[in-house]
């Protein structure tokens, strides 16, 4: 797994330490790691070229063993290149965000008055198709009853 570290040397044991900061997801996220973890480097595990206070990536295995430190001088850069030169700021991606969201809460119930409206106008069509077999059967019967008045023998006088 790929950790963002800060190196710290201990000068007196000669020993160097790496503080991990974040972690990267697997949906290549990043989420920042809140309690202090310290991993104590094998001795001879980049001495020369660590500084205190580095930033690094390290890809640390299981066992938390440390498989490779890379300087996270570049990848630090790409960051700064892709997204805050173009303004993409935590309070810009904050407001795009809730931007989404008021979008999103506007569609579902967009959503949900052409759901009403839908059901609204299927009730009135069956009223109307029901009014209709009713109108129908009406003037079947007027149409019967007609032809039962002109056919009918006309009364003596």
């Amino acid at each position: 797994m790929l950790y963002l570290a800060q190196v710290q040397k201990k000068e007196i044991f000669d020993k160097i330490s790496l503080q991990l900061l974040a972690c990267q997801n697997s949906d290549e996220t990043w989420a920042m790691l809140f309690q202090e973890t310290l991993l104590t480097l094998p001795p001879n595990f980049g001495q020369n070229v660590l500084n205190e206070g580095m930033l690094v990536l390290a890809d640390i295995g299981e066992n938390s063993k440390v498989l490779h430190i890379q300087s996270a001088t570049n990848w630090v850069l790409e960051l700064v290149d892709q997204y805050l030169t173009k303004g993409f700021t935590p309070d810009f991606l904050q407001l795009e965000a809730q931007k989404a969201e008021g979008w999103r809460q506007s569609l579902t119930l967009q959503s949900q008055e052409l759901s009403r409206r839908s059901i609204e106008v299927e009730a009135r069509r069956e009223q109307i198709q029901t009014l209709e077999a009713k109108l129908q059967q009406e003037r079947q019967l007027l149409e019967s009853s007609i032809d039962q008045l002109k056919n009918s023998p006309e009364p003596a006088e």
